[in-house]
C-alpha cells in the first residue's frame, strides 16, 4: 500500500550544504477576477542523503519527519540532471541569434 505524504517537483538552486538541498517549487494559477497567470515561488529545504545533486536539477520531493529546524523534506528521485554550465547567463537577443543562426560578426559589421 503506497503512503499518502505528499509529492512535490522542483529545481535545485543550491547544494552548498552539507546533505541539504534547497528546491524552488513554482505553482502557477490562473487568478481568479483578473483572469491572468499568476506564478509564485516556494523555496523548502530537502535532505539529499547522497550529497551528490547539482544545481539546476529537477527533482521530487517528498514530505518527512522534521529533520531539522528548516528541514521537512526529502528528495525521492532526480528527475532530470542539469547539462547546462553555471555561470552563463544569455540574454533574449543571443538566443533569438542562435534560434535563427546569426552570429555576432554579422551585426557588428553593420555598426561600422
Amino acid at each position: 500500500m503506497p503512503n499518502n505524504r505528499r509529492r512535490l517537483v522542483g529545481r535545485v538552486i543550491s547544494n552548498k550544504m552539507q546533505k541539504t538541498v534547497v528546491v524552488a517549487i513554482e505553482r502557477r494559477k490562473l487568478h481568479p477576477v483578473y483572469k491572468k497567470v499568476v506564478g509564485s515561488t516556494k523555496k523548502v529545504m530537502a535532505h539529499d542523503e547522497s550529497d551528490a545533486i547539482m544545481i539546476g536539477a529537477l527533482v521530487r520531493i517528498v514530505e518527512s519527519r522534521p529533520l531539522s529546524k528548516n528541514k521537512r523534506w526529502a528528495v525521492e528521485q532526480v528527475i532530470e540532471e542539469f547539462e547546462g554550465e553555471l555561470g552563463t547567463t544569455q540574454t533574449v537577443q543571443d538566443e533569438l541569434r542562435e534560434m535563427t543562426g546569426e552570429t555576432e560578426q554579422e551585426g557588428e559589421d553593420d555598426s561600422n
